[in-house]
Protein backbone atom coordinates (compact mmCIF):
# COMPACT_ATOMS: atom_id res chain seq x y z
CA UNK A 1 0.00 0.00 0.00
CA UNK A 2 2.84 2.31 1.24
CA UNK A 3 4.19 1.62 -2.62
CA UNK A 4 1.21 2.31 -4.04
CA UNK A 5 0.65 5.87 -2.51
CA UNK A 6 4.68 6.37 -2.95
CA UNK A 7 4.50 5.86 -6.64
CA UNK A 8 0.74 8.20 -7.24
CA UNK A 9 2.86 10.83 -5.42
CA UNK A 10 5.42 10.78 -7.32
CA UNK A 11 3.51 10.44 -10.60
CA UNK A 12 2.02 13.95 -9.54
CA UNK A 13 4.90 15.60 -8.58
CA UNK A 14 6.52 14.55 -12.30
CA UNK A 15 3.39 15.48 -13.80
CA UNK A 16 3.11 19.05 -12.15
CA UNK A 17 7.07 19.56 -12.98
CA UNK A 18 6.33 18.43 -17.01
CA UNK A 19 3.39 20.78 -16.22
CA UNK A 20 4.90 23.70 -15.48
CA UNK A 21 7.54 22.79 -17.83
CA UNK A 22 5.87 22.95 -20.64
CA UNK A 23 3.89 26.70 -20.02
CA UNK A 24 7.12 28.37 -19.09
CA UNK A 25 8.44 26.91 -22.90
CA UNK A 26 5.49 27.92 -24.17
CA UNK A 27 5.30 31.87 -22.50
CA UNK A 28 9.09 32.34 -23.77
CA UNK A 29 7.47 31.42 -27.29
CA UNK A 30 4.02 33.54 -27.13
CA UNK A 31 5.76 36.39 -25.36
CA UNK A 32 7.55 38.86 -28.59
CA UNK A 33 11.47 38.47 -27.86
CA UNK A 34 13.39 41.35 -28.00
CA UNK A 35 16.75 41.17 -30.25
CA UNK A 36 19.86 41.72 -28.73
CA UNK A 37 21.44 44.95 -30.40
CA UNK A 38 24.65 44.39 -31.85
CA UNK A 39 27.51 47.08 -31.24
CA UNK A 40 28.66 48.23 -34.28
CA UNK A 41 31.22 51.16 -34.60
CA UNK A 42 32.51 53.67 -36.79
CA UNK A 43 36.65 53.28 -37.68
CA UNK A 44 36.70 55.97 -40.23
CA UNK A 45 36.29 53.85 -42.84
CA UNK A 46 33.38 52.29 -41.93
CA UNK A 47 31.36 54.56 -40.61
CA UNK A 48 32.56 58.28 -38.64
CA UNK A 49 35.04 57.26 -36.24
CA UNK A 50 33.99 57.87 -32.37
CA UNK A 51 30.31 57.18 -33.35
CA UNK A 52 28.13 54.11 -33.23
CA UNK A 53 25.69 53.32 -35.70
CA UNK A 54 21.82 53.35 -34.45
CA UNK A 55 19.97 51.33 -36.68
CA UNK A 56 16.45 53.04 -35.60
CA UNK A 57 13.47 51.32 -35.41
CA UNK A 58 10.17 51.67 -33.84
CA UNK A 59 10.04 52.14 -29.63
CA UNK A 60 7.86 53.35 -27.23
CA UNK A 61 8.68 56.83 -26.27
CA UNK A 62 8.24 58.26 -22.68
CA UNK A 63 7.14 56.68 -19.66
CA UNK A 64 3.97 55.62 -17.55
CA UNK A 65 6.60 54.25 -14.73
CA UNK A 66 5.86 55.52 -11.15
CA UNK A 67 8.97 57.49 -10.89
CA UNK A 68 8.13 59.21 -14.40
CA UNK A 69 6.96 62.97 -14.25
CA UNK A 70 3.68 64.35 -16.01
CA UNK A 71 6.09 65.95 -19.22
CA UNK A 72 7.08 62.01 -19.71
CA UNK A 73 3.64 61.17 -20.50
CA UNK A 74 2.28 59.08 -22.17
CA UNK A 75 3.78 56.55 -23.69
CA UNK A 76 3.44 56.54 -27.35
CA UNK A 77 4.58 54.69 -30.73
CA UNK A 78 8.22 56.46 -32.37
CA UNK A 79 10.25 55.22 -35.19
CA UNK A 80 13.26 56.57 -36.08
CA UNK A 81 15.37 56.09 -38.94
CA UNK A 82 19.34 54.94 -38.25
CA UNK A 83 22.08 57.29 -37.60
CA UNK A 84 25.56 57.78 -36.44
CA UNK A 85 25.71 58.87 -32.43
CA UNK A 86 29.21 59.99 -30.52
CA UNK A 87 29.69 57.04 -28.44
CA UNK A 88 30.39 59.88 -25.40
CA UNK A 89 30.11 63.50 -24.80
CA UNK A 90 32.11 65.97 -26.80
CA UNK A 91 34.86 66.14 -24.02
CA UNK A 92 37.08 68.91 -23.41
CA UNK A 93 40.02 67.96 -25.60
CA UNK A 94 37.58 68.44 -28.67
CA UNK A 95 36.13 71.41 -28.00
CA UNK A 96 39.60 72.73 -27.27
CA UNK A 97 40.56 71.32 -31.15
CA UNK A 98 37.68 73.13 -32.16
CA UNK A 99 38.12 76.52 -30.50
CA UNK A 100 42.13 76.45 -31.47
CA UNK A 101 40.89 75.88 -35.05
CA UNK A 102 38.32 78.50 -35.02
CA UNK A 103 38.84 81.39 -32.44
CA UNK A 104 35.22 80.45 -31.60
CA UNK A 105 33.78 82.43 -28.33
CA UNK A 106 32.00 80.76 -26.04
CA UNK A 107 28.77 82.13 -24.75
CA UNK A 108 30.14 82.48 -21.24
CA UNK A 109 32.96 84.70 -22.71
CA UNK A 110 30.71 87.08 -24.35
CA UNK A 111 28.54 90.01 -22.14
CA UNK A 112 25.45 88.80 -22.30
CA UNK A 113 22.80 89.64 -24.22
CA UNK A 114 20.03 91.98 -22.62
CA UNK A 115 17.19 90.15 -25.13
CA UNK A 116 18.09 86.77 -25.12
CA UNK A 117 17.63 87.22 -21.04
CA UNK A 118 14.70 89.69 -20.86
CA UNK A 119 12.36 86.61 -22.80
CA UNK A 120 13.34 84.77 -19.82
CA UNK A 121 11.85 87.09 -16.85
CA UNK A 122 8.31 88.49 -15.84
CA UNK A 123 7.09 91.07 -18.55
CA UNK A 124 8.14 94.38 -17.53
CA UNK A 125 11.17 93.35 -15.69
CA UNK A 126 13.43 96.30 -16.15
CA UNK A 127 17.10 95.70 -17.41
CA UNK A 128 19.48 96.11 -15.06
CA UNK A 129 22.58 98.66 -14.88
CA UNK A 130 25.77 97.79 -17.28
CA UNK A 131 28.01 97.05 -14.71
CA UNK A 132 25.88 93.58 -14.03
CA UNK A 133 26.52 92.72 -17.50
CA UNK A 134 29.77 90.35 -17.39
CA UNK A 135 31.07 87.48 -18.97
CA UNK A 136 29.90 84.32 -16.76
CA UNK A 137 27.98 81.13 -16.44
CA UNK A 138 25.63 79.23 -13.72
CA UNK A 139 27.64 77.47 -11.41
CA UNK A 140 26.66 74.95 -9.10
CA UNK A 141 27.89 75.97 -5.85
CA UNK A 142 25.95 73.55 -3.57
CA UNK A 143 25.16 74.31 0.57
CA UNK A 144 27.24 73.75 3.55
CA UNK A 145 23.74 71.75 5.28
CA UNK A 146 20.51 70.35 4.37
CA UNK A 147 18.15 72.95 2.93
CA UNK A 148 14.74 72.62 1.41
CA UNK A 149 15.12 71.17 -2.04
CA UNK A 150 11.74 73.51 -3.58
CA UNK A 151 14.33 76.32 -3.88
CA UNK A 152 17.28 75.40 -6.78
CA UNK A 153 18.42 79.10 -6.28
CA UNK A 154 19.96 77.96 -3.19
CA UNK A 155 22.68 75.62 -4.15
CA UNK A 156 23.37 77.70 -8.05
CA UNK A 157 25.16 80.66 -8.48
CA UNK A 158 25.75 83.06 -11.58
CA UNK A 159 29.94 83.48 -11.53
CA UNK A 160 31.49 85.96 -13.58
CA UNK A 161 34.21 84.43 -15.75
CA UNK A 162 32.81 81.15 -15.83
CA UNK A 163 33.12 79.35 -18.90
CA UNK A 164 34.01 76.20 -20.30
CA UNK A 165 37.88 76.59 -19.73
CA UNK A 166 36.87 77.59 -15.78
CA UNK A 167 33.98 75.37 -15.31
CA UNK A 168 33.30 76.27 -11.72
CA UNK A 169 34.53 80.13 -11.89
CA UNK A 170 38.03 81.74 -12.78
CA UNK A 171 39.83 80.08 -10.26
CA UNK A 172 39.00 76.35 -11.61
CA UNK A 173 40.64 74.40 -14.89
CA UNK A 174 39.86 71.29 -16.96
CA UNK A 175 43.94 70.45 -16.24
CA UNK A 176 44.20 66.63 -16.52
CA UNK A 177 39.87 66.66 -17.82
CA UNK A 178 40.96 66.33 -21.67
CA UNK A 179 38.77 63.35 -21.56
CA UNK A 180 35.75 64.62 -19.48
CA UNK A 181 32.33 66.30 -21.23
CA UNK A 182 32.73 70.32 -22.11
CA UNK A 183 30.24 71.97 -20.33
CA UNK A 184 29.26 75.26 -19.95
CA UNK A 185 28.36 75.68 -23.99
CA UNK A 186 25.14 76.90 -24.52
CA UNK A 187 22.65 74.98 -27.35
CA UNK A 188 24.35 77.96 -29.68
CA UNK A 189 27.80 76.66 -28.79
CA UNK A 190 26.63 73.09 -29.59
CA UNK A 191 25.25 74.19 -33.06
CA UNK A 192 28.42 75.80 -33.62
CA UNK A 193 30.42 73.08 -32.93
CA UNK A 194 27.92 70.69 -34.77
CA UNK A 195 28.73 72.61 -37.66
CA UNK A 196 32.23 72.20 -37.45
CA UNK A 197 32.65 68.88 -36.82
CA UNK A 198 29.98 68.13 -39.60
CA UNK A 199 27.44 66.49 -37.81
CA UNK A 200 23.85 68.00 -36.03
CA UNK A 201 22.97 67.62 -32.41
CA UNK A 202 20.11 64.26 -32.14
CA UNK A 203 16.66 65.02 -32.49
CA UNK A 204 15.00 64.16 -28.71
CA UNK A 205 13.14 61.11 -30.21
CA UNK A 206 16.76 59.58 -31.67
CA UNK A 207 18.22 60.66 -28.42
CA UNK A 208 15.98 58.57 -26.09
CA UNK A 209 15.99 55.61 -29.02
CA UNK A 210 19.50 55.58 -28.67
CA UNK A 211 19.46 55.32 -24.68
CA UNK A 212 17.50 52.87 -24.34
CA UNK A 213 20.07 51.26 -26.16
CA UNK A 214 17.62 48.30 -27.14
CA UNK A 215 16.07 47.55 -23.69
CA UNK A 216 12.31 48.43 -24.14
CA UNK A 217 10.64 50.52 -21.34
CA UNK A 218 13.27 49.82 -18.82
CA UNK A 219 13.44 52.34 -16.35
CA UNK A 220 17.19 52.80 -16.67
CA UNK A 221 19.47 52.15 -19.73
CA UNK A 222 20.91 49.28 -18.30
CA UNK A 223 18.04 48.01 -16.85
CA UNK A 224 15.25 48.04 -14.23
CA UNK A 225 17.54 48.55 -10.95
CA UNK A 226 19.09 51.47 -10.20
CA UNK A 227 22.45 49.64 -8.50
CA UNK A 228 24.42 46.66 -9.37
CA UNK A 229 25.91 44.26 -6.95
CA UNK A 230 25.76 47.65 -4.74
CA UNK A 231 27.35 49.80 -7.15
CA UNK A 232 26.03 52.56 -9.23
CA UNK A 233 25.92 52.23 -12.67
CA UNK A 234 26.49 56.30 -13.70
CA UNK A 235 27.84 59.51 -12.44
CA UNK A 236 25.05 60.71 -10.45
CA UNK A 237 24.96 62.11 -6.49
CA UNK A 238 25.07 59.44 -4.66
CA UNK A 239 22.86 60.20 -1.06
CA UNK A 240 23.49 57.19 0.46
CA UNK A 241 27.54 59.07 0.74
CA UNK A 242 26.00 62.42 0.68
CA UNK A 243 22.76 64.37 1.19
CA UNK A 244 22.34 66.94 -1.79
CA UNK A 245 23.23 69.04 -2.24
CA UNK A 246 25.80 69.77 0.48
CA UNK A 247 29.31 69.74 -1.05
CA UNK A 248 31.40 69.99 2.61
CA UNK A 249 32.97 67.32 2.74
CA UNK A 250 34.22 66.56 -0.94
CA UNK A 251 32.77 64.33 -2.51
CA UNK A 252 33.66 62.96 -5.70
CA UNK A 253 37.50 62.42 -5.83
CA UNK A 254 37.58 61.31 -9.38
CA UNK A 255 36.15 64.39 -10.51
CA UNK A 256 39.09 66.66 -9.77
CA UNK A 257 38.88 67.04 -5.89
CA UNK A 258 34.94 68.24 -6.10
CA UNK A 259 32.00 67.28 -7.28
CA UNK A 260 31.55 67.01 -11.04
CA UNK A 261 31.91 65.14 -13.83
CA UNK A 262 33.82 62.25 -14.41
CA UNK A 263 36.10 60.74 -17.41
CA UNK A 264 33.53 59.57 -20.28
CA UNK A 265 34.03 55.82 -20.50
CA UNK A 266 33.98 55.47 -16.74
CA UNK A 267 30.85 53.22 -16.62
CA UNK A 268 29.64 50.69 -18.56
CA UNK A 269 28.20 51.02 -22.48
CA UNK A 270 24.60 50.51 -23.22
CA UNK A 271 23.50 48.10 -26.11
CA UNK A 272 24.47 50.18 -29.18
CA UNK A 273 27.96 51.11 -27.68
CA UNK A 274 26.80 54.37 -25.79
CA UNK A 275 28.96 55.64 -22.90
CA UNK A 276 27.13 57.71 -20.27
CA UNK A 277 23.83 57.99 -21.77
CA UNK A 278 22.25 59.54 -18.19
CA UNK A 279 24.35 60.69 -15.58
CA UNK A 280 27.50 62.51 -15.62
CA UNK A 281 26.47 65.62 -17.95
CA UNK A 282 22.78 66.80 -19.15
CA UNK A 283 22.86 66.63 -22.99
CA UNK A 284 21.55 69.53 -25.11
CA UNK A 285 19.43 67.97 -28.23
CA UNK A 286 17.53 69.59 -31.21
CA UNK A 287 13.65 69.73 -30.34
CA UNK A 288 12.42 72.91 -28.64
CA UNK A 289 11.34 71.79 -25.25
CA UNK A 290 6.97 71.72 -24.08
CA UNK A 291 6.02 70.12 -21.18
CA UNK A 292 2.82 68.66 -22.75
CA UNK A 293 4.25 67.63 -26.36
CA UNK A 294 4.30 63.91 -25.31
CA UNK A 295 0.24 64.56 -24.46
CA UNK A 296 -0.14 66.01 -27.89
CA UNK A 297 1.67 63.34 -29.88
CA UNK A 298 -0.90 61.02 -28.09
CA UNK A 299 -3.72 62.97 -28.73
CA UNK A 300 -2.97 63.13 -32.37
CA UNK A 301 -1.76 60.20 -33.19
CA UNK A 302 -3.39 57.97 -31.02
CA UNK A 303 -2.21 54.56 -31.90
CA UNK A 304 -0.55 55.12 -34.59
CA UNK A 305 3.14 55.44 -35.30
CA UNK A 306 4.98 58.82 -34.98
CA UNK A 307 7.47 58.85 -37.70
CA UNK A 308 10.91 60.94 -37.28
CA UNK A 309 9.60 63.61 -35.03
CA UNK A 310 11.49 66.75 -35.19
CA UNK A 311 9.50 68.35 -32.01
CA UNK A 312 6.90 71.24 -31.31
CA UNK A 313 7.45 74.53 -33.38
CA UNK A 314 7.60 76.76 -29.87
CA UNK A 315 7.93 76.23 -26.15
CA UNK A 316 6.03 75.85 -23.29
CA UNK A 317 6.98 75.17 -19.45
CA UNK A 318 4.45 75.77 -16.92
CA UNK A 319 6.38 74.34 -14.31
CA UNK A 320 9.39 76.96 -14.20
CA UNK A 321 8.62 79.33 -11.55
CA UNK A 322 9.46 82.79 -12.38
CA UNK A 323 9.86 82.27 -15.89
CA UNK A 324 7.13 82.94 -18.60
CA UNK A 325 5.54 79.80 -19.57
CA UNK A 326 6.33 80.85 -23.13
CA UNK A 327 10.09 81.47 -22.99
CA UNK A 328 12.26 79.87 -25.56
CA UNK A 329 13.68 76.42 -24.39
CA UNK A 330 15.41 73.23 -25.66
CA UNK A 331 15.32 69.99 -24.74
CA UNK A 332 18.11 68.66 -22.58
CA UNK A 333 18.42 64.85 -21.55
CA UNK A 334 20.24 62.51 -19.86
CA UNK A 335 20.69 64.12 -16.18
CA UNK A 336 23.83 64.96 -14.40
CA UNK A 337 26.48 63.98 -11.69
CA UNK A 338 23.59 66.15 -9.50
CA UNK A 339 20.50 64.24 -10.07
CA UNK A 340 19.83 61.85 -7.37
CA UNK A 341 16.99 59.74 -5.55
CA UNK A 342 16.15 62.32 -3.32
CA UNK A 343 16.08 65.03 -6.21
CA UNK A 344 15.80 65.17 -10.12
CA UNK A 345 15.85 61.27 -10.59
CA UNK A 346 16.95 62.28 -14.54
CA UNK A 347 19.38 59.87 -14.81
CA UNK A 348 16.45 57.83 -16.67
CA UNK A 349 16.04 57.43 -20.23
CA UNK A 350 12.62 59.24 -20.56
CA UNK A 351 13.34 61.90 -18.21
CA UNK A 352 13.63 65.44 -20.08
CA UNK A 353 13.65 69.09 -19.04
CA UNK A 354 13.95 72.44 -20.95
CA UNK A 355 16.64 74.87 -20.76
CA UNK A 356 17.22 78.79 -22.30
CA UNK A 357 19.52 77.50 -25.34
CA UNK A 358 21.43 80.93 -24.02
CA UNK A 359 22.32 79.84 -20.61
CA UNK A 360 25.42 77.62 -20.17
CA UNK A 361 25.47 75.75 -17.06
CA UNK A 362 28.50 73.75 -14.83
CA UNK A 363 26.34 70.20 -15.39
CA UNK A 364 25.51 70.80 -19.09
CA UNK A 365 27.39 69.36 -22.40
CA UNK A 366 26.16 67.69 -25.57
CA UNK A 367 26.78 64.59 -27.65
CA UNK A 368 26.08 64.62 -31.68
CA UNK A 369 24.45 63.08 -33.89
CA UNK A 370 25.62 62.23 -37.99
CA UNK A 371 22.68 61.13 -40.81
Amino acid sequence: MKNIQSRVLLIAVLATLVLGALLAWSNFFSKPQQAIPEIRLGDGINGPKGMAWIPGGEFLMGSDHKKAQANEKPTHKVKVSGFWMDTTHVTNDQFTQFVKETNYKTTAEQVPDWETIRVQLPPGTPKPPASVFVPGAMVFVGTKAKVNLNDYSQWWAYVPGANWRHPSGPKSNIDGKGNHPVVQVSYVDALAYAKWAGKRLPTEAEWEFAARGGLNQATYVWGDQLEQEGKLLANIWDVKKQAFPVVSPVISPKAGGAVGTSSVGTYPQNGYGLYDMTGNAWQWVADWYRADYFAMQAKEYGKSVVNNPLGPSNSYDPDDYGVPTNAPKRVIRGGSFLCNEDYCQSYRPSARRGADPFSPMSHLGFRLAKD
